[in-house]
């Protein structure tokens, strides 16, 4: 069986992105490790279970200019809530940019908002079955 526990996304700083994912968007800081004087181990999660985020500083030109972009402007992480109006007022009232007004899809609510970087995310509750 595999499973994917960890995704990166590469950031300008280190306790500025901490302070973003773990202030604004609520997440867990899971680990904090000084690795040399330049790099960190820091690992970010919305939650208990389910995936982790390794935020990586941009270490040269190339990284820096992939900090946003990733995934070419599409969304390109999903984070799953069991209420959705709690979550999109939360985030609206921490001043989140969202790219749309959320809306109703066969699958559930969905809003796509983006994080510091710019970063699309989509934060989606999902209908119960």
């Amino acid at each position: 069986m595999l499973t994917l526990g960890m995704v990166a996304i590469v950031v300008d700083d280190y306790d500025v992105a901490i302070a973003h994912y773990v202030n604004d968007l609520g997440f867990i800081l899971i680990e904090d490790t000084e690795l040399t004087p330049e790099k960190r181990w820091v690992v970010v999660a919305p939650g208990d279970t389910g995936g982790k985020i390794l935020l990586a500083k941009a270490a040269n030109e190339a990284q820096v200019a992939a900090i946003g972009n990733s995934t070419g402007g599409r969304v390109g992480f999903f984070m799953y809530t069991t209420n959705f109006n709690e979550t999109y007022e939360l985030y609206k009232s921490r001043g989140i940019e969202f790219t749309e007004t959320p809306r109703q899809e066969s699958f559930g609510q969905v809003v796509v908002f983006k994080d510091k970087y710019g970063n699309k995310w989509d934060l989606i509750e999902q209908l119960r079955q």
